[in-house]
């Protein structure tokens, strides 16, 4: 088993993105590798690194010049982690090292070669190969070369140049181009020509200068023939006014939230407007998407608007006013500049950039030392809980399950993204995980202010829904050996407690149109082979939350057609469920990190969909645990190594089928 650990850090994009990047594509490659991804800054500084992460963005977007300042600071001063500055830092990537014992390292942030310089003095004594990836292009900050790596892999042959000069022998730089997703190299969606009678497509990534949006759209919506979609990412209250700006223009603009569809967005589109970060400038290549620059980041952003211009693949505006006269004068007389930008993109493109290097990351893996030199220092005894990364093991055909089937993503009003939601249950070792964004119904007055204010899936990101749930599914599975469900939570509210429900769809296999009746909805969860959960179904005191007593107050006319009620939501446990026998499950009904110290469903079956679901049905092996692993919590919410060991069969508590439930006879996970 090859062991591969990803360093990197959430200051820019880039970072996540090639580190995401590069580990699906090595577990894309082969079974026999071990992925992890850490981000030592987050581990180590937790609240103060997303503090410091928040002011780096503000800088950006309202003091750039005072940003550039700080960053050509930084140029003179590269080794920041060699001496005893960020001793915590250091200690976090100690004790990872030591624990999963890593055949190949590989930065995607610069500020960790000098850690790991620290660390090992003798590059020749460190027990793994050490790689480190420029995510920036060019204008290269000297952090990125300072400390000793095995091998720079690059961007460029630009980028590859800058090092040369600067002393790094040619034969440790390679040049692969930046890992951009696999999406890129698969098979390509049509494209129509710019010059004939369909609307040119033009795709707006709002990620800086957030004040001209709305300015800048009103000048685009004035062109003939122009149809945008807009990109607001993870800010509520930008797309609000967004289309709030563009109502008269139905049709011609389409406004989306945060998305995990870029790939498909690009390749879709005819031009991109949006800021020179490094993930998006290689995407919009990859894509073959001519770009117009509308933002640079002072500093690491600069070289990528260069490669922009000095490869003619688009162009850097100088203000508001510049963006739209180039996308008009992109398509004069024929399209004939943009069809010069997409020539020398079709040239330069590299899709399959993450694939090469993950094959170069498994070769120079393989090369590593075969006996661990110099690790008395890093084994020492270590006062945190023990490591979930030993490779995982099949588990019997009947075994404890530990499940939740009421979650929420940033898709409706959940903080974490898909992928970080499967992130974060699979290194606590959950066996089975739902994903229940709420959907709104549209010809209810207060489903309308749910949909307009984000709180709710748009029903135009549907499909791009079930789509990344099921690649996350097939990932979740390849890594963690959890099943991942496709769901939706439907909302039916009304004026009182007492005329408004939610229901659950669990495993979900296609969109359902939440203006559908109840009874409607239920008889389509079924026609898939879902089932229909009654969420929160009792009084939630003490709750910052609606009641939505609906189907409580109606459980005559429903409970022969639910599968299951909750018998507990978040901390609360619903007695009455038991009372009146009903078949139960518990649910975190997860939003925030935080959530995960609450009730639980465990159930004793193969790790199976159907054999799940048919538990439930039945009512039978179906217990509940209440949650409270607050050192594994706490470690999987900042990207580090939690046990994910099965849980112990005498945890398991067969609940009463009717009567009260003590929450004392309930199981407590360790």
């Amino acid at each position: 088993m090859t062991k591969v650990l990803i360093l990197t850090a959430g200051f820019g994009d880039g970072h996540n993105a090639a580190a995401n990047h590069l580990c699906d594509a090595l577990e894309s490659m082969t079974d026999d590798v071990q992925v992890e991804i850490l981000d030592p800054l987050e581990h180590a500084y937790g609240a103060l690194n997303r503090v410091f992460k928040k002011t780096y963005r503000k800088l950006i977007e309202y003091a750039p010049a005072v940003w550039g300042g700080m960053y050509s600071l930084m140029d003179y001063a590269p080794r920041m982690g060699g001496g005893n500055g960020l001793g915590r830092v250091r200690g976090v990537l100690r004790e990872a090292i030591g624990r999963f014992e890593p055949d190949c390292v590989v930065s995607t942030y610069p500020l960790y070669a000098s850690l790991i310089e620290g660390l090992y003095r003798d590059p020749g004594s460190r027990p793994f190969k050490f790689l480190t990836v420029v995510t920036d292009s060019t204008t290269i900050n000297s952090v990125w070369f300072s400390a000793p790596s095995d091998f720079h892999c690059v961007a460029d042959e630009e980028t590859a140049a800058v090092l040369r000069a600067n002393g790094i022998a040619p034969g440790k730089i390679k040049v692969f181009g930046f890992p951009v997703p696999a999406a890129f190299a698969g098979e390509r969606p049509s494209l129509p020509d710019p010059d004939g009678d369909e609307p040119v497509r033009v795709l707006y990534v709002v990620a800086a200068g957030k004040r001209r949006a709305r300015k800048t759209l009103k000048r685009l919506m004035k062109l003939p023939n122009l149809q945008v979609t807009v990109v607001a990412g993870r800010d509520p209250e930008l797309r609000a006014r967004l289309i709030k700006t563009t109502q008269g223009h139905a049709g011609r603009v389409r406004i989306l939230g945060w998305t995990n569809q870029m790939a498909q967005l690009m390749m879709t589109h005819h031009l991109l407007i949006s800021k020179a970060g490094g993930a998006t400038v290689h995407e919009a290549i990859a894509a073959r998407c001519p770009m117009i620059v509308n933002f640079v980041t002072p500093g690491q952003e600069e070289g990528n608007a260069r490669m922009i211009e000095r490869l003619d693949l688009g162009v850097v505006a100088a203000d508001k006013h510049e963006v739209v006269r180039w996308v008009e004068k992109a398509f004069a007389h024929h399209a004939r500049r943009w069809r010069h930008w997409r020539a020398n993109l079709e040239r330069v493109s590299r899709p399959d950039t993450a694939l090469r290097l993950a094959s170069f990351v498994l070769d120079t893996a393989s090369e590593a030392p075969a006996t661990p030199v110099n690790r008395i220092e890093l084994l020492r005894p270590i006062q945190t809980p023990a490591s979930a990364l030993a490779p995982h093991r099949r588990r019997p055909a009947q075994q404890l399950l530990l499940c939740d089937f009421h979650t929420h993503t940033n898709y409706s009003d959940g903080s974490l993204t898909v992928s970080e939601l499967v992130d974060f249950y699979g290194r606590l070792g959950f066996d089975c995980l739902c994903i229940t964004d709420h959907v709104a119904d549209p010809y209810n007055l207060l489903g309308k202010f749910m949909r307009w204010s984000r709180l709710t899936l748009a029903p135009e990101q549907f499909d791009e829904y079930f789509e990344v749930i099921e690649r996350e599914r097939v990932r979740a599975w390849r890594r963690y050996s959890m099943l991942v469900m496709a769901g939706f939570e439907f909302n039916k509210e009304g004026y009182t407690r007492k005329s408004s429900a939610h229901l659950l769809g669990v495993d979900l296999k296609a969109p359902i149109n939440p203006g559908l009746t109840l009874k409607e909805t239920i008889a389509q969860i079924h026609a898939q082979g879902g089932l229909a959960i009654a969420p929160h179904p009792h009084l939630l005191k003490g709750e910052f939350a609606r009641n939505t007593l609906y189907l409580w107050e109606h459980q005559a006319e429903f409970a022969p057609l639910l599968d299951a009620w909750e018998i507990a939501n978040r901390n609360r446990l619903f007695n009455p469920i038991s009372l009146k026998g009903l078949p139960f499950v518990a649910n975190s009904d997860f939003h925030k990190p935080k959530h995960i110290h609450s009730w639980k469903t465990l159930i004793y079956a193969e790790k199976d969909p159907g054999a799940i679901k048919d538990c439930i049905r039945r009512n039978q092996h179906v217990a509940i645990t209440l949650y409270r692993d607050f050192a594994r919590s706490q470690q999987a919410a900042r990207h580090s190594f939690a046990p994910a060991g099965p849980l112990p069969a005498e945890a398991f508590v067969d609940l009463p089928a009717g009567g009260e439930v003590p929450a004392e006879v309930l199981p407590v996970s360790a």
